[in-house]
């Protein structure tokens, strides 16, 4: 089986305060973007092998792919094992919600592989925050800590992603938040009318505030990507990505190609929203 595991971004980010859990409460609108990791998955007797391809990542034990692998084949009664190779195109700790995203898609085949209707949403609860959105794709609005999920209706955006290289850990970024930075929530109304109208959304990243604290290089490339005529810059997630909004595709792999010649050390893609 050959299974996808699309990146996404946010479109705006707000915290708004912290939790009794120690957690923070959040609201954000998540959209599933045109590139992404693969996954190759095929049936063993038993067991669990997990093999990367492209990027060197923890033991395969700590991945998310292999504990969502056995996250599933526990929940199932174990009715057979799985083999997985895992081609990551999307960069580490990059605010795209790769790892999550993957392990998403490894529930998704092993729902396919060992069918036995079972809930995949509280199995990828348990594998973190972000991973549900992926078994949902498309355009999402989250709250909480990104886990209760309400879909909208799709809106097409034409994006540039720009990843300097730098891995950002999402536990770092909120580590170094503060009180100063939370904020309210977002107007996801006129937010998505500005996306469908190509006006400048009215949307904020709160974790902005500790990143570009952490490194301020992104705040000195979000003012760049800016001048390209990209709209919307904003950081996506925790970082270290910032996206932009396009007009159309032309334009966004135009900016695209002119970025790459300017920072060729970057990731750099042109991309649209999917649903």
């Amino acid at each position: 089986m050959d299974v996808l595991a699309p990146a996404k971004v946010n479109l705006g980010l707000s915290v708004l305060g912290r939790r009794d859990d120690g957690y923070h409460e959040l609201h954000t609108l998540f959209a599933a973007v045109g590139v992404a990791d693969r996954l190759f998955v095929e049936p063993l007797p038993e067991g669990v092998k997990l093999e990367v391809r492209g990027a060197h990542l923890p033991t395969p034990s700590e991945n998310l792919v292999y504990k969502a692998a056995v996250a599933y084949l526990k929940a199932a009664g174990w009715p057979g094992g799985v083999r997985v190779v895992l081609e990551k195109r999307l960069p580490l700790a990059a605010g795209l919600g790769g790892g999550s995203s993957d392990a998403a898609a490894t529930l998704r085949a092993l729902a396919r592989l060992y069918p036995r209707g079972l809930d995949l949403f509280p199995l990828a609860l348990g594998l973190g925050a972000d991973v549900p959105f992926f078994l949902l794709g498309g355009l999402a609005e989250g709250r909480g800590i990104g886990e209760r999920l309400t879909p909208l209706p799709p809106v097409q955006a034409h994006l540039v992603l720009v990843n300097p290289g730098i891995a950002i850990p999402a536990a770092e970024a909120y580590r170094h938040l503060t009180p100063s930075d939370w904020q309210g929530e977002l107007d996801t109304a006129g937010l998505l009318e500005a996306l469908r109208s190509g006006e400048e959304p009215p949307y904020w990243n709160s974790l902005e505030g500790p990143v570009f604290r952490l490194y301020p290089f992104l705040e000195t490339l979000k003012r760049a990507l800016y001048r390209t005529g990209l709209k919307g810059v904003l950081l996506s997630g925790s970082g270290s990505t910032l996206f932009g909004l396009a007009q159309d595709q032309d334009q966004a792999q135009s900016i695209a190609q002119k970025l790459r010649l300017q920072y060729p050390s970057f990731w750099i893609v042109a991309t649209q929203t999917v649903s």
